[in-house]
This record gives C-alpha cells, structure tokens and sequence, in this order.
C-alpha cells in the first residue's frame, strides 16, 4: 500500500504539468485578448474625439502602403506565373484550356492575392511596427508621453490601425489585378492559349461576389496587422533582447492569426 501511494504522485507529475502548461496558456491567450479589446477601444475613442493627426494617418499610408508596392508587385506577379504554370499542367489533354482563365482568376482573387498580401505586410510592416513601438517601450518614451499626459494610442497606435484598414484593400485590389495579368501572360506563353480564350474562361465562371469577398479579407487582414503590432510594441520589455523577442513573437502571431482568419472565411461567407 506504501508503495502504490508513493508511486502516485510522480505517476500524477506529467499530468498536472500538462494542465499546468495549458493554463498557463489559457491565461496567456486571455490577457492578449482583453488587452487587445482595450487597444480597439482606444483607437475607436481617439478617432471619435478627433485626438488622431490626419498627417501622421497619411505619413503612416505612405510607409505601410507606397513603400510595400514593390514587394507586393513582385508577390502577385509570381504567384500568377505558377498558379497558371500548374493549371496548365494539369488541364492539358484532359479539360478544355480555357478553363484555366477561371481557375487563375479564382485563385488570385479569392486566396493567393488577400493572403499572399497580408503576409508580405506582415513581415514588412508588422515587425517595423513591433520593433518600432517596442523600442520606444523600453527606452521609456512611452512613458514620457503618459507623464505629458498624451495617450499613445492616439499618437502612435490609431494612426498606423487606421492606414492598415485603408492600404490593404488597395494593395490587394493591385496584387489581384497584377496576378491576373501575369497568369494570362503565362498561360499564352506556356499553353499557347491565347488572351481572349483566357478572358472567357475568366468570365464564364465569374461572381461579383468573388472581389467583395476579396476586399472583404483584405480589410479584415489590414485591420488585423496593425492592432496585433502595435500591441506586441506596447507590452515590449526586456531592453534591446525584449524588442527582438517581442518581434519574432508578433510576427509569429500575426502569421497565424491570417492563417486562421483565412480559414474561416469559406465557411463564413462561401456556402
């Protein structure tokens, strides 16, 4: 009987060590979310009561939306070029080739351009915005601007939420239309059919809702990366290691939750 009763506890230690981890991360997940709703809320009252610079709104657009357009150029031109290169591999000798020019269009439009976007921006814009605010955190000026009695939302989070949920839809709006081009370029190259063939097959298959859906992702996704940089930024400590372990877990973060976004969409809004 001794024995068994000795024997229960390190039999119980894995156990509770797992359920311990779990917690652990239950309460983690929790304190993100809750401070997360704090940051939505404050950005909604800095616009509401006018606390928000339009110029650093417009300073803010040009970094995350002008100086990404090479990046996302690039992205929506190559995922045209292999999404029409395996299409037509696949279609040859089977199904008619003019069903290519719907399943290039469908795949840009509906998935490659919203996330192929979202996550350029988010290795782009995300960890600068991360790096940046964590940065400011331990280097103490975030308190300064509480001491002064400034809200750093309104200088510094809103402004950055606000260019996110207006940039993105346009850049995604150009990566489709880029990759579109580039897959009908590439099929006429590849396959040898030709643009008309292209555009019909395009069209036979086309819904209105296809692009609202798109846009639908990207502002969702433009929303979703600036709040979660800008919170990562704004909990940084730990000197100059904390920034580089805030930014690699922001990033890491921002990843999935597009990912999970990304897949909740289909049943949400394609049934």
């Amino acid at each position: 009987m001794s024995s068994d009763a000795s024997r229960v506890p390190a039999l119980a230690r894995p156990l509770l060590r797992f359920f311990g981890r779990m917690g652990a991360t239950a309460a983690s997940v929790a304190e993100h979310a809750g401070q997360i709703w704090q940051l939505c809320a404050a950005s909604v009252v800095a616009v509401a009561t006018l606390k928000v610079s339009f110029r650093s709104v417009l300073s803010q657009i040009y970094v995350m939306g002008v100086q990404s357009l090479p990046i996302v150029l690039v992205t929506a031109v190559l995922a045209g070029i292999v999404t029409s290169q395996q299409g037509g591999y696949q279609f040859q000798g089977s199904v008619p080739l003019y069903i290519l020019g719907s399943v290039v269009v469908a795949s840009v439009v509906l998935e490659l351009g919203p996330v192929l976007t979202a996550i350029v921006l988010v290795g782009r814009v995300g960890a600068r915005i991360t790096a940046e605010l964590g940065t400011m955190k331990v280097s103490e000026q975030i308190d300064a601007f509480h001491a002064l009695g400034r809200d750093p939302v309104a200088i510094l989070g809103a402004p950055r939420i606000i260019a996110g949920v207006i940039i993105m839809p346009i850049l995604v709006a150009v990566a489709n239309l880029v990759g579109i081009l580039a897959g009908m370029v590439a099929a006429r190259m590849t396959v040898g059919l030709g643009y008309q063939s292209f555009l019909y097959g395009a069209q036979l298959f086309w819904h209105n809702w296809d692009l609202l859906y798109s846009m639908m992702k990207a502002v969702t996704f433009g929303f979703a990366i600036p709040v979660i940089a800008v919170h990562m930024g704004l909990r940084t400590s730990g000197g100059a290691a904390g920034v580089g372990r805030t930014t690699t877990s922001s990033v890491m973060f921002m990843t999935l939750t597009i990912l999970i976004l990304d897949a909740l969409f289909p049943p949400l809004f394609l049934q």
